[in-house]
């Protein structure tokens, strides 16, 4: 896990590697067309559909991470060493703190300097990573798009899965290693977040479609959104302020029509001293999020480089954390 995480911070996700959320977005595409074939506009039909969807991707998912797991620990010679090299890879795939950093950063250096007002380039480049209609966004509001998308993202992409990946090794250290491993629950986590972002909406026939997957990745992001929560005051600010920040964060981000997001989102609002939230378009919807962290000032370039750079702290020490306390197991069971 720590070789995996290390590569993803050095090369990301490289486009000339395939990529397992590539594949899977293939297979729920595929999976999406034949449903909405069967099903028509039935909801009740849809649901199922949905369900049987999830299932399939999710176990399938988490059936080839436990396979390659079981090469890994039960075979030997250069069959072995492939099947871990593949195990890291595999790892590391999951995680999206390079791909989501070079994004956010990509939008900020797309900016234009004091006195340009060309914002077509930010606004594409933004365009490619928030669900949000981004066509006429203003200077200030791409900045507040990127912070949220840098603090939303960081659960959803990189502490939930690392955070499965976690539960997956500690009941590896405990002796239990027929059971799914850190790469098994890793991917089985990534396939329901790839079918929350592809048919978790409420329109048309995704409102029934996609409410299986929705659901599935809200119940599997719970617990590591709240981790956050609590953890991210300890590299941010000085420990005497930590119930605040908490009591705060929990506060303001329970309005969010999200369990997880506006949580993830107010946290980071107030360990980097910004406001977050208020009025998105999403089409030809507006939808007013909460105001996050009130009071403090709006989002510039340098609050985006600073909730990256509590990301990169908070990856380092729950690692640590972890590494001790597998560490700890282990000798524990021996």
């Amino acid at each position: 896990m720590i070789a995996a995480a290390g590569l993803d911070r050095l090369i990301g996700d490289p486009l000339w590697s395939p990529h397992p959320v590539v594949w899977m977005g293939r297979c729920i595409s595929r999976l999406q067309r034949g449903t909405e074939s069967w099903c028509g506009d039935d909801p009740a039909r849809l649901r199922l559909g949905g369900l049987t969807i999830t299932l399939i991707l999710t176990l399938g998912s988490a059936g080839c991470g436990w396979l390659i797991e079981r090469i890994a620990l039960h075979t030997q010679g250069a069959l072995q060493s492939i099947a871990v090299l593949a195990l890291v890879a595999g790892l590391a795939s999951a995680l999206a703190a390079r791909s989501l950093e070079q994004s956010v950063l990509n939008v900020i250096a797309a900016l234009p300097c004091k006195g340009g007002d060309d914002l077509s380039a930010a606004r594409e480049k933004l365009s490619w990573i928030v669900g949000r209609d981004t066509t006429s966004l203003t200077g200030d509001e791409i900045l507040r798009a990127s912070a949220e998308t840098a603090s939303e993202n960081a659960v959803d992409g990189l502490f939930a899965p690392l955070f499965w990946m976690l539960v997956g090794s500690t009941l590896w250290s405990l002796g239990w290693t027929a059971a799914p491993g850190p790469l098994a629950l890793a991917w089985g986590f990534k396939a329901a977040s790839t079918l929350d972002s592809m048919l978790g909406y409420r329109r048309g026939k995704l409102r029934w479609l996609g409410t299986a997957g929705a659901r599935l990745d809200d119940l599997l992001t719970w617990l590591p959104c709240r981790l956050v929560m609590l953890s991210l005051p300890l590299v941010s600010r000085p420990w005497r302020q930590w119930p605040e920040l908490v009591r705060s964060a929990e506060s303001e981000g329970q309005h969010d029509a999200s369990p997880n997001a506006g949580r993830s989102e107010a946290i980071y609002a107030h360990c980097a001293g910004v406001q977050l939230g208020g009025r998105n378009r999403y089409g030809d919807r507006w939808v007013d999020k909460p105001l996050l962290g009130t009071g403090q000032p709006n989002v510039d370039p340098k609050a985006v480089n600073k909730i990256l750079e509590l990301s990169k702290r908070l990856e380092l020490l729950w690692i640590l954390i972890a590494a001790l306390l597998g560490w700890g197991l282990q000798g524990q069971v021996q």
